[in-house]
């Protein structure tokens, strides 16, 4: 694979802005033979369909919503993707218009996140990704995807961007918030015997109250124990294991605190590991398995906070909330 990696934003006014950027973009991928891919609502699809013409049977279209919808499974999934593409010697090429509405503001620090882990994650795979960010988003999303990318296409010019940050420290700057304390009626249950037996059979208790849905049980015990394990053999006591209801964001919360001050390297488990390559494989687990997952260390303990969204009422999807770029416990 001879061409670089590159991750561009292309912030655009209306259609016409938005086409004279995507346009070139695709079309040099489909005559180099690229897999093309692009994500987008409904009507960018049509868009560009009728912009692209007979063309537009070369690229795979899908939509926003269904792509962007975990942060670490999209990652994982996407640079699967890009690096069987390289051992073929073909190259991913991929225009996104991230969804960014109907979010809270913790998963919109966390695709934040993961826009800039990309420029890490994606080195080496000579895949070129270009997102569409329209300049009516909120100002706070805009003004992070100039952070999060080293270039700024405008129209089919790259150009270097002045406000790029290195990838780790914004990562750095999003845990940057303290948490908020537990609410007063946590549960609580101090964690001193090796066997963690009691542990789950104390978190299936809680958990039953609230209806976590599918295998949401499963993932819960899965990365409870993962993160309790790690505590027992890194932390030190006392470890204590708390459990309850956020309702702002209908999550049901876990979250285990040690005394020890955990450094977990450069990457806290953000980045999917590679085969043969060194990673944290255990908490990047853990991520796959919660909605969001926030960690915290300074001279106190450590703390590891899990949520796992929860159904809405009735059985359909939580309710939307309009996005901000805040850092938010």
């Amino acid at each position: 694979m001879t061409e670089p990696f590159t991750h561009r934003v292309l912030p655009y006014d209306g259609m016409d802005d938005y086409l004279a950027g995507a346009l070139p973009f695709l079309r040099d991928g489909i005559d180099s033979g690229d897999r093309v891919i692009v994500v987008t609502p409904p009507a960018g699809e049509l868009l560009l369909r009728d912009a692209l013409g007979p063309a537009a049977g070369a690229v795979e279209f899908t939509e926003s919503s269904r792509w962007y919808a975990h942060p670490c499974r999209t990652l994982s999934d996407c640079l699967g993707q890009a690096e069987a593409l390289a051992w073929q010697g073909r190259r991913l090429r991929l225009l996104g218009e991230p969804a960014w509405t109907g979010r809270d503001p913790l998963e919109v620090l966390e695709w934040q996140r993961v826009e800039a882990l990309v420029n890490v994650a994606f080195s080496g795979t000579g895949a070129s990704l270009l997102c569409a960010y329209a300049r009516g988003l909120p100002p706070g999303v805009v003004a992070a995807s100039h952070r999060t990318h080293p270039e700024t296409l405008k129209g089919d010019k790259a150009l270097a961007n002045p406000r790029y940050m290195d990838p780790w420290a914004y990562s750095a700057e999003c845990d940057r918030a303290p948490l908020n304390d537990p609410p007063a009626g946590a549960e609580t249950l101090p964690v001193d015997l090796p066997d963690l037996y009691w542990v789950r059979q104390w978190v299936v208790d809680c958990a039953r109250r609230v209806p976590l849905g599918g295998d949401g049980l499963q993932r819960l015990l899965v990365a409870v124990t993962e993160v309790v394990t790690n505590a027992m053999r890194h932390g030190h006591p006392p470890i204590v294991l708390r459990m309850w209801a956020d309702p702002a964001d209908r999550s049901l919360v876990c979250q285990v605190t040690d005394a020890g001050r955990w450094a977990p390297g450069a990457d806290p488990g953000l980045i999917p590991p590679r085969y043969g390559g060194p990673g944290m494989f255990g908490l990047w687990a853990v991520r796959l398995l919660c909605s969001i997952v926030q960690i915290r260390t300074d001279d106190h303990g450590t703390t590891v906070r899990l949520r796992f969204r929860l159904p809405a009422p009735g059985g359909g999807s939580a309710p939307a909330r309009p996005s901000t770029d805040v850092n938010t416990a």
